[in-house]
């Protein structure tokens, strides 16, 4: 158990960096006021309606970096501090959760998949632990009984959780990739605001990434408890 724990504390500890650097990059940026003066609620609806998206809703929503476009009710939610600013930051994120309601209404099929995944993950990721842990309890790593199956059904639902947090890389980048294309095409900002938006899309796409490896490695960590101590 150690070395789970040890593994959990880096994971945590460079998500931490990431996550801290990422708030470092939108503090900076958001000093970067846009040179047309529109805020970030302004942007996100002038992309949806160059897009046909007539559908979609710009709402605000409380909280910092608690930005999200919601599939069921067709909603951009930006936080307060995107929602009515002007500035680098806010152009970013804003343009970023469109990118998502573009993805939905074009039928992006990474962003499919993770929408199909999504009750399966909410359902059994909080418990796919326990569930290894108590399989292993019962005997798992043997690779007979009850304990064994249990194991394996725990590992399966890790899985799922890992499966999702790569398919939710594509689909994070390809959502930045869209929104930094429409500001440049569109002429929405300037050099310097531009290389502003890039720099933070970037980092906000790293936690992703972080969180992706983190799964992997404590999946690989629980298969090796259960299957390594076989003969």
């Amino acid at each position: 158990m150690m070395t789970y724990y040890i593994l959990i504390g880096a994971v945590a500890l460079i998500s931490w960096v990431v996550s801290s650097r990422l708030k470092s990059k939108f503090k900076k940026y958001s000093k970067v006021h846009l040179r047309n003066g529109m805020s970030g609620a302004e942007i996100a609806q002038k992309m949806l309606d160059d897009h046909g998206i007539r559908d979609v809703k710009v709402i605000s929503t409380a909280g910092m970096l608690t930005d999200h476009y919601n599939p069921k009710n067709k909603t951009v939610n930006l936080s307060e501090g995107v929602y009515s600013q002007r500035n680098a930051s806010a152009a970013a994120v804003a343009a970023h959760e469109v990118g998502h309601a573009v993805q939905h209404a074009q039928a992006y099929e990474w962003l499919t998949m993770r929408s199909k995944l999504v009750p399966v993950v909410s359902v059994t990721s909080g418990m796919s632990t326990w569930v290894v842990f108590g399989g292993l309890m019962l005997g798992a790593a043997a690779g007979v009984g009850i304990g064994y199956y249990i194991a394996i059904a725990g590992l399966v639902m890790m899985g799922f959780a890992t499966i999702f947090s790569f398919i939710t890389l594509p689909v994070e980048y390809d959502a930045s990739n869209r929104a930094l294309a429409w500001l440049k095409q569109k002429n929405m900002v300037s050099q310097e605001e531009y290389a502003g938006a890039e720099d933070a899309l970037k980092w906000a796409a790293r936690t992703y990434l972080v969180a992706a490896l983190g799964a992997l490695a404590s999946l690989v960590y629980w298969a090796f408890q259960v299957f390594g101590g076989r003969d």
